[in-house]
């Protein structure tokens, strides 16, 4: 599978967008070398996910410097962590006990990385709180998968939208529609969407 795990594989990516679509060849030159964002694997970055569900990312990240303060990004720390422990670091009931219950279940990060997209998504999507947004952001970062999207991604749909010249922004289905031509780089063209809505906003579509 590829996997993109260094600046020269964006590159490629950014080439590849470039060479099949003009859109993304006038857009890309103008948007400057895309972030890679990749952060490991394992419990503290499908947390980092969970925490950043619809929220700002402002709020998103004052929570996870919290977490962090009080050692919660650790899977043992947060296992046995209190409620009162949850409550100080802003987190959300409902995210606090999806939060235990995977630190709790110790799922084996490791066969993660040898399965296809598709497996590895489905073993997340089972995993308390897990969506299919937090499983493709959690692929995309803390995996380096070249071919995932996160089309429900509300930032990326506006950013098709605007950089597309769409009326309206697309649904998610119509982005995952649209996103067919990019593969197998869609993860690249989500960074690309966000930079590009980040350029077009003035502020970041993810953290």
């Amino acid at each position: 599978m590829r996997l993109i795990e260094t600046p020269e594989d964006l590159a490629e990516g950014a080439a590849y967008l470039s060479a099949i679509c003009p859109v993304w060849a006038q857009v890309l030159p103008q948007l400057g070398p895309l972030p890679l964002r990749r952060r490991s694997d394992g419990f503290e970055a499908i947390a980092s996910a969970i925490v950043g569900q619809q929220i700002s990312i402002a709020a998103a990240a004052a929570i996870w410097s919290r977490m962090e303060a009080a050692g919660l990004t650790d899977p043992q720390t947060m296992a046995s962590a209190s409620e009162d422990d949850l409550r100080a670091a802003g987190l959300s009931r409902p995210k606090a006990r999806y939060l235990q219950a995977i630190a709790k279940a110790q799922p084996d990060w490791q066969a993660l990385r040898e399965m296809p997209d598709d497996e590895a998504q489905k073993q997340l999507v089972a995993l308390p709180g897990i969506g299919v947004w937090t499983a493709e952001i959690y692929l995309k970062f803390a995996m380096g998968r070249a071919d995932v999207l996160a089309a429900g991604d509300l930032a990326l749909q506006e950013g098709a939208r605007m950089m597309y010249g769409l009326e309206a922004r697309p649904t998610a289905a119509q982005l995952r529609d649209m996103a067919k031509a990019w593969s197998p780089w869609r993860a690249v063209a989500a960074r690309g969407l966000w930079a590009y809505y980040r350029q077009a906003k003035g502020r970041e579509g993810i953290r």
